[in-house]
Parts: C-alpha cells; sequence; structure tokens
C-alpha cells in the first residue's frame, strides 16, 4: 500500500496540518506514559497532557473556545480493523512519526465502505493534523515496526465516553458505540465480534511490509 504524507496534495480532501502550535512539551508528556506490551490503549482524557500548555491553544484557537479534552490512543498496530467518524474535526499529534489510514463518509454505500477506498498517511512527530468530520479514521499504526506509537487525541468534551441511552431511529443511530463515536467494522476485528455494525468489506489492511 503506498503510504502518502500529509504534506502531499492526496490529504487534501482528509485534513490539514496545524501550524503556529509548540507541542514539545506535549510530546515529552506523551513520551513519559509506558507503551502496552501488544495492542493499543485509549483515553479520552489525560491529566498529564491536559496540563501542557499548548492544551488551551487547542482549545481556544483549533477549537474556537469550545471546551475539549486531550487524550491520546497508544501501543502497537498495522492494521485497519474498523473505522470511525465523530460531528467535528478530531486533532492528532505523535510523539514519533505515525500514519493514519482514512476514507470519507460521502464513500460509504449503504451503510458499508470498501476498505479499497483507504489511504495511508504518514505525519510526522510533533505536527498537529486536523483530521475533518467527514473523514473516516480509527487507531493510529506505527511508522516503524521496531517502536509503537504515541498518538495525542484531540476533540469536544464528552467525545468517546459512555453512549447515550435512546431508542434508535435510523440505521445510522444503530452504528454509535460511545458518545459522539460512530463506528464501521470489519468482520475480522474484534469490535465486530462484539456486536459492532459490520460495516468494512474488502480486505482488512495491514501496513506491516509496507513499513
Amino acid at each position: 500500500m503506498k503510504i502518502h504524507s500529509v504534506t502531499d496534495p492526496e490529504f487534501k480532501p482528509y485534513g490539514k496540518i496545524l501550524e503556529g502550535y509548540d507541542t514539545a512539551e506535549l510530546c515529552a508528556a506523551m513520551e513519559a506514559i509506558p507503551l502496552p506490551e501488544s495492542g493499543t490503549a485509549y483515553r479520552p482524557g489525560i491529566d498529564s497532557l491536559e496540563a501542557c500548555a499548548v492544551f488551551a491553544q487547542f482549545r481556544d484557537r483549533a477549537y474556537g473556545g469550545m471546551p475539549i479534552q486531550l487524550g491520546m490512543c497508544w501501543g502497537h498496530n498495522t492494521k485497519l480493523n474498523c473505522l470511525e467518524y465523530h460531528r467535528d474535526s478530531e486533532v492528532n499529534l505523535g510523539a514519533k512519526d505515525f500514519i493514519l489510514l482514512l476514507a470519507k463518509q460521502d464513500e460509504v454505500v449503504d451503510g458499508v465502505l470498501d476498505t479499497a477506498a483507504v489511504k495511508a498517511f504518514r505525519v510526522p512527530a510533533g505536527v498537529p493534523v486536523e483530521v475533518y468530520a467527514t473523514t473516516l479514521h480509527y487507531a493510529p499504526c506505527q511508522a516503524c515496526l521496531s517502536e509503537g506509537f504515541r498518538v495525542a487525541v484531540i476533540l469536544p468534551a464528552g467525545t468517546n465516553t459512555e453512549k447515550p441511552a435512546f431508542t434508535p431511529g435510523n440505521a445510522e443511530d444503530t452504528w454509535m458505540t460511545a458518545r459522539n463515536k460512530w463506528l464501521l467494522a470489519h468482520p475480522e476485528s474484534k469490535e465486530a465480534k462484539n456486536g459492532a455494525h459490520v460495516g468494512l468489506a474488502g480486505l482488512n489492511i495491514d501496513i506491516k511490509e509496507d513499513l
């Protein structure tokens, strides 16, 4: 699979680089959190990361003063497994280079996305990128097989916490797995086995051989 850079024109439909943010302190705080031995971990908000000075900059500049949370996804991953989206943009930045597997909401047909539409983008260490609300994304991938990844995940406060209780009124409602989180799972994924909507068809992409 070809791995593009977020500096390439191909990234423009999916997101953009955010300029003018000093992320050194945040990257150091992320590096202080140990990697799991295998798999990935995620927390919506982490106190040591939210204590960094850049937190207020992301809140006031990137999100226009709206309440936000600054958490992290970290661990070891080279596979697609699922794609998700929110009703707003997500900001990501890595302590080291990392790779995002992305597609677009308008490529979903009758609740299913063909994984042939997925593209890979490498994000340089310390560079914040906005992933648009219309972009499907999920757990980042490491850019080097000998290392894992630590990626900050900045979202409106409350995202990815407990799913609200409601009676579904349409098919999309049944894709929701957490607050402000709609998920399309590949049939091979653990999420699908746990009851998530099977909305990915085709290969469960693995970039291991492309690194």
